[in-house]
């Protein structure tokens, strides 16, 4: 196969480099093109057949349905190893030994205290104030309380800012959550593991002691791994742009959240529930609203399942799908919304209209199912996928950096109004 790619511009031939992955992907490397064709540039509205940079982290397969974090496909992560073990994995590039594992989770909880200033912060937002809006502020604050910029040449530098936002991010989401609930804000226990003590900040009662549940324990170790990174989507892209700039850590991740935040991305799983609700408002006929789905001239659109990425079946959905059922029988939850959500999953498994098209629920339905069981409030999903995915995050900002990525500077095809005369205000 030939190593190069050439386009014809206005009788004028132009060899490009093709890039090869080590999974056989390629790519026509355009760097050149704009310099050597007097200006030209490619078109690609949201970057569908754009590849922004060259990454050894994650490697995605949407039309065979596989997710590998560092060369070891996500099942067989979620089945074998917690989420901090994954973390490692993504950020410094091999599974940790005992000795490393053991410190990163010492150092991840000798960070974990945050400065008592932060609530004051926590406790200036409403209780109407979106947690989204609130993680990312809070996110973006650490940089006030941590002002030196990390140096990315020295590991040790990189290790302390690793663990440390590591460490304070599961605090902030707590509160987030415990500020809108009107609970005392909790520092949780160090002599726990990282999901044990999240799920015991989130949910401790000042009145009660608090009682872990493994299946839930479980439940949440698996959806962080599954959430853990995912290729450059739209928020990982926004950490790299923004890291592009030598913007710091906090800054970047602050900058990824907010990306995270819309309905199309991260919200996606907030958007099942709402739907869940909306059918149980309309009194709960699963039937007629898998009609909807099925009809085009219906606005209506089924939350949850197919994917834009995966052609096949999401493969961290067959994963998580166990974890949820495994929450539910356990829990013994008598809920109507979940119910309908079981009514979807059942028809949609089962309606040729959604085999066919490969439509099956996604990582999005089964996590949201989870996260209510859990009683977790419905606004605060996609925090918890924002937790999840932080390590993905750090990650990225890390390649980004050591590569010595070049500042991220889009170009664009002008369609605005040509050169025209400027006229004083009193004769417009």
């Amino acid at each position: 196969m030939a190593d190069k790619a050439t386009i014809e511009i206005n009788d004028k031939k132009i060899e490009l480099p093709l890039i090869k992955g080590t999974e056989n992907e390629l790519a026509i490397d355009i760097s050149t093109l704009r310099a050597s064709s007097g200006g030209v540039i490619t078109l690609d509205p949201g970057f569908k057949n754009t590849g922004s940079c060259e990454s050894a982290i994650t490697f995605l397969d949407g039309e065979k349905g596989i997710l590998r974090y560092r060369g070891y496909d996500i099942a067989e992560l979620a089945e074998n190893v917690d989420f901090l073990e994954v973390a490692y994995l993504l950020i410094f590039g091999e599974l940790p030994t005992k000795e490393q594992n053991d410190k990163f989770h010492d150092d991840i909880k000798a960070e974990s205290v945050v400065d008592e200033d932060v609530k004051k912060i926590v406790e200036a937002f409403p209780k109407s104030a979106h947690p989204m809006g609130v993680i990312s502020s809070l996110t973006s604050a650490l940089t006030a309380f941590n002002p030196s910029s990390v140096n990315v040449e020295s590991e040790a530098d990189m290790y302390k800012s690793v663990v440390r936002i590591l460490g304070k991010m599961p605090v902030l989401v707590a509160w987030t959550m415990r500020k809108k609930q009107g609970l005392p804000l909790d520092y949780g226990d160090d002599s726990l593991g990282y999901v044990e003590n999240l799920l015991k900040m989130m949910f401790t009662k000042p009145n009660k002691t608090y009682v872990q549940n493994q299946v839930l324990v479980d439940a949440m170790d698996k959806l962080l791994i599954l959430h853990a990174d995912h290729e450059q989507n739209c928020s990982t892209s926004t950490v790299r742009v923004v890291g592009s700039s030598h913007a710091g850590l906090f800054a970047s991740i602050s900058a990824g959240i907010s990306a995270l935040w819309g309905p199309l991305h991260g919200g996606a799983n907030q958007a099942v529930l709402e739907m869940l609700e909306a059918i149980q408002a309309d009194g709960g006929d699963t039937k007629k609203y898998m009609a909807k789905a099925k009809d085009k001239n219906d606005p209506f659109r089924l939350m949850g399942f197919g994917h834009r990425v995966y052609k096949n079946f999401d493969p961290r959905a067959r994963i998580i799908k166990k974890a949820a059922d495994q929450v539910l029988h356990d829990l013994g939850i008598e809920d109507p919304i979940l119910d309908i959500a079981k009514g979807l999953e059942k028809e949609a498994l089962e309606d040729s209209y959604f085999v066919d098209r490969k439509l099956y629920p996604n990582v999005d339905f089964y996590s949201g199912i989870i996260y209510r069981a859990m009683g977790i409030p419905t606004d605060m999903f996609t925090v918890m996928f924002a937790i999840g995915r932080l390590p993905g995050w750090i990650a990225q900002w890390r390649e980004m950096r050591l590569r010595k990525e070049p500042i991220g500077r889009p170009r664009q095809i002008y369609v605005g109004a040509t050169e025209r005369k400027f006229v004083p205000v009193d004769a417009r």
